[in-house]
C-alpha cells in the first residue's frame, strides 16, 4: 500500500524533539516522536556534491576538509544540521596506528583499491596450531605498538594534549576467526575439532583482554578504572548455527562485557547486518541494551528477544541509497508503527551501512515522515 510522502518538515521542532528522543537510551516516556539515529558519514559526499572519486580509498586532507565543509553547507539548507565533524587534526599531530587484533593471528590487512581486507594467515587445523602456538609466546605489547611508539605518544600529547584512545569495539569473534582462518574453514574446525575449535576461542579472548590492558596501560587506567562499555561488530557471526555461537563466540562475548560492561547501563552493543534470527535467543543472554541487525529482522521480532535493548535500524541501507521517497516513508512508517506498539526504545537508523550516493534529501524524507507518522 503506497505511503503519503509529508510535504513539510519543521527543522527547528525535529530537532528539539530528536534531542530529547534518545534519552533514558530512546526509553524515556518524556519523548514526544522516535529517535532518529541516522547521521551520514563522509563516503556520502561525492556524489552529493557530484565530485569525482572513491570513499573508500584515502582521501587527501586539504581535499576532504573541503568537501565536508561544502557537504555540510548543503546539509544546513537541507536537513538543518551541520552532520559532519570539520575538525581535523594535521598528519604530523596524529598517533602512528596500533596494530590490528587479526595480525596477531598472522592475517595480512592489505588495502585492495576498494577497501581494507584481511588474507587467512592458516588453512588447516594443523596450521592453526601452529599459530596459536606462536601467539602463545607472542609479547603483546611489543608487537601492537609500532616502533618509536614512545617518542611519538609524548609528541602528540604535548602538542596536542591528546592521549591514545582505550580499546571499547572490536571486530566480533567470528568475524575475525573467519578472517585468520576462513568461513567454511571454521565451520567445519568447530564441528570436527571441537578441542581445537575451543582452543582458539580461548586464544582470541586472551588477545582482546590482552589488548584491552595494553591500551589501558598507555593512558594510566586499568580494568577496574577504564571506562565502561564495548562494542562489537560482527557481521559473519550469522553463519554460526546457535550451538556453534554457543560454544565458540558467546564465552568470548560474556567475559569480556563482565570486564568492560560490568554495571546495569553499561553499553552491551553488537551490530551484525546480517540475517540475525537464529542467534536471538543466544545474544539475549548477554542483555544487550543495543543493537543493529540485518533488515531481515523486524523490530517485533528483536524486542521479543532483547527487552532493554535500543534497537538501531531498520531502514534497508539500499532501500535509503535508492533514494525513492516513496519507499523511505514506507520503511520509516512500518518501524514508527512498531517502536509504539513494543514500547519506545528505537532509533531509526539503516540496518546496516549508509553507502555512497544516498543523497541528502533521503534523510529529509526520513525526517519528515519521522515528524508525521512517529508520534508517541
Amino acid at each position: 500500500m503506497p505511503h503519503a510522502i509529508p510535504d513539510r518538515l519543521d527543522l527547528d521542532a525535529f530537532w528539539a524533539e530528536d534531542r530529547l528522543a534518545h534519552e533514558d537510551n530512546c526509553f524515556s516516556p518524556a519523548a514526544r516522536q522516535v529517535a532518529l539515529g541516522i547521521r551520514m558519514n563522509e563516503t556520502c559526499v561525492f556524489s552529493e556534491l557530484g565530485e569525482p572519486g572513491n570513499p573508500l580509498v584515502p582521501i587527501p586532507r586539504d581535499r576532504i576538509r573541503d568537501l565536508v565543509h561544502r557537504y555540510n553547507d548543503r546539509a544546513e539548507r537541507i536537513v538543518g544540521l551541520r552532520l559532519l565533524p570539520e575538525s581535523f587534526s594535521p598528519d604530523d599531530a596524529r598517533l602512528p596506528s596500533v596494530r590490528n587484533l587479526v595480525e596477531v593471528f598472522g592475517a595480512r590487512v592489505a588495502d585492495n583499491g576498494v577497501a581494507e581486507w584481511a588474507e587467512p594467515s592458516c588453512g588447516s587445523p594443523r596450521e592453526l596450531e601452529r599459530v596459536l602456538d606462536r601467539v602463545d609466546r607472542l609479547d603483546l605489547r611489543d608487537f601492537l605498538l609500532p616502533p618509536g611508539w614512545e617518542g611519538e605518544k609524548r609528541r602528540v600529547f604535548e602538542r596536542t594534549g591528546e592521549k591514545p584512545g582505550v580499546l571499547c569495539s572490536i571486530r566480533g569473534p567470528v568475524t575475525m576467526a573467519m578472517s585468520v582462518y576462513g568461513v567454511g574453514n571454521l565451520v567445519y574446525l568447530l564441528v570436527d575439532e571441537p578441542e581445537l575449535g575451543r582452543r582458539f576461542s580461548e586464544t582470541i579472548l586472551r588477545v582482546v583482554l590482552g589488548a584491552m590492558d595494553v591500551m589501558d596501560a598507555e593512558v594510566g587506567l586499568t580494568r577496574a578504572t577504564r571506562p565502561h562499555g564495548f562494542y562489537f561488530y560482527d557481521d559473519d557471526c550469522c553463519l554460526l548455527t546457535p550451538e556453534l555461537h554457543e560454544t565458540f563466540a558467546f564465552p568470548i562475548l560474556e567475559r569480556i562485557f563482565e570486564c568492560a560492561s560490568p554495571d546495569p547501563g553499561d553499553d552491551r552493543y553488537q551490530h551484525s547486518d546480517s540475517a540475525m534470527g537464529h542467534l536471538l535467543p543466544v545474544l539475549a543472554r548477554l542483555e544487550l541494551n543495543g543493537c543493529n541487525f540485518g533488515p531481515t529482522l523486524s523490530i517485533d521480532e528483536i524486542r521479543r528477544h532483547l527487552p532493554r535493548a535500543r534497537i538501531e535500524g531498520r531502514i534497508a541501507p539500499f532501500t535509503f541509497q535508492s533514494n525513492d521517497e516513496a519507499r523511505i516513508v514506507a520503511e520509516v512508517r512500518r518501524d514508527c508503527d512498531a517502536a509504539r506498539r513494543c514500547g519506545r526504545g528505537v532509533s531509526l537508523d539503516t540496518a546496516g551501512s549508509v553507502n555512497d550516493g544516498t543523497r541528502l534529501t533521503s534523510l529529509r524524507a526520513v525526517m519528515a515522515a519521522i515528524q508525521e507518522y512517529g508520534r508517541y
